[in-house]
């Protein structure tokens, strides 16, 4: 009888072809991952400086402490094998959601957009007018003209969900102020629409707003307002929430909230200007100093506020204490009476660290 063996290098054929595969598939989804987004979902710019001279080596460093890219090794020989000669040097805008591929596209190109704006947090909605007149080829009163104008406020207002009829008060002297999130911003040319500067800013508060949505919604034209204040009153975030919850408390006795920062933006006079006793009573629908202001907040935002100041307006810190008061270096001191305040405020004094 003939006995028949298996064939053994028909088996060994399909082990080698299933791990040449197995291999393959491997090297095909590394290589899908490593040229694909860092985050698919994010639309942020990121400002991404190459200097003159820099090597491939620090342009892959660079990009990755951006989080732009994945790897710094798969970067460099992304390049090598694309044959990709030169990456120029410059200021481009990125985002996370780029691919690889687009990415180096921009670098070899060496684009960037032309117009970078920075609008700075607890500034005025005014001085941003200023900034687009200054960087862009609109008119300062035709930013001021559109900021008012209720036409495009209700479009707005209807487009997102933290705009709400509050912003339409007669009193309130520019709509969107506190709306209007403090970042740099590029546009393609001088030439950019105003409409879309606006909204590129709006676009970026919705994104960053988002986290408080469900808290802000309750009353968010207050907490912007009260956000605002803090803004120029405090120094960090800490502060700013022990600000906030003295405010509150003011309010819950019916005081004054006393806060000079409103009077100036009532008069629209600069920080840096002395003001009268009788500028400091001003009855103003803003100076909380007023006499009429007793147990009131604002009627509207005085300035663009930052996240820090965001994040004290909707989680203050609670406590006992009525009145604060800042000195020249930045440091703030709580008081419960009014008795305490005044000595306090006479000890700063006779230290020289009075702020005027």
């Amino acid at each position: 009888m003939v006995v028949r063996r298996r064939a053994k290098p028909l088996l060994i054929v399909i082990i080698i072809l299933s791990i040449l595969v197995v291999f393959a598939t491997g090297i095909v989804c590394t290589y899908l991952y490593f040229v694909g987004p860092v985050d698919t979902s994010s639309k942020a710019n990121i400002e991404v400086i190459i200097p003159s001279g820099t090597s491939t080596n620090t342009i892959a460093t660079i990009l990755k402490k951006k989080r732009l890219i994945k790897n710094e090794f798969f970067f460099k020989m992304y390049i090598k094998l694309n044959n990709v000669n030169s990456l120029k040097a410059s200021t481009y805008v990125m985002r996370q959601n780029m691919s690889l591929k687009e990415i180096i596209a921009v670098l070899e190109k060496g684009s960037s957009p032309n117009v970078r704006i920075t609008f700075k947090e607890g500034v005025r909605l005014s001085e941003y007018a200023r900034e687009i007149a200054k960087n862009t080829n609109c008119d300062y009163e035709e930013v001021i003209d559109t900021l008012k104008n209720k036409d495009y406020i209700n479009k707005l207002i209807d487009k997102y969900w933290f705009l709400t009829e509050d912003i339409l008060d007669d009193d309130i002297y520019y709509p969107l102020e506190g709306y209007l999130a403090p970042d740099t911003y590029h546009f393609e040319s001088m030439n950019v629409e105003l409409e879309k500067i606006i909204e590129t800013m709006l676009d970026e508060t919705e994104k960053k707003w988002e986290r408080y949505r469900n808290v802000l919604q309750n009353n968010i034209h207050q907490y912007i307002t009260m956000a605002s204040l803090v803004e120029l009153e405090g120094t960090n975030t800490d502060n700013r929430k022990t600000l906030v919850g003295i405010f509150n408390n003011r309010l819950e006795r019916n005081m004054n909230l006393g806060s000079d920062v409103t009077t100036y933006y009532a008069l629209q006079y600069p920080m840096d200007k002395d003001l009268t006793t009788a500028q400091f009573a001003t009855d103003n629908p803003y100076n909380t100093r007023a006499t009429s202001m007793k147990g009131k907040m604002p009627i509207g935002p005085i300035c663009n506020p930052s996240i820090s100041s965001i994040e004290a307006s909707v989680y203050p810190t609670k406590s006992s204490y009525l009145y604060f008061v800042a000195d020249k270096h930045g440091n703030i001191y709580y008081t419960r009476t009014l008795a305490e305040h005044n000595a306090k405020v006479l000890e700063i004094k006779e230290k020289g660290d009075w702020i005027w």
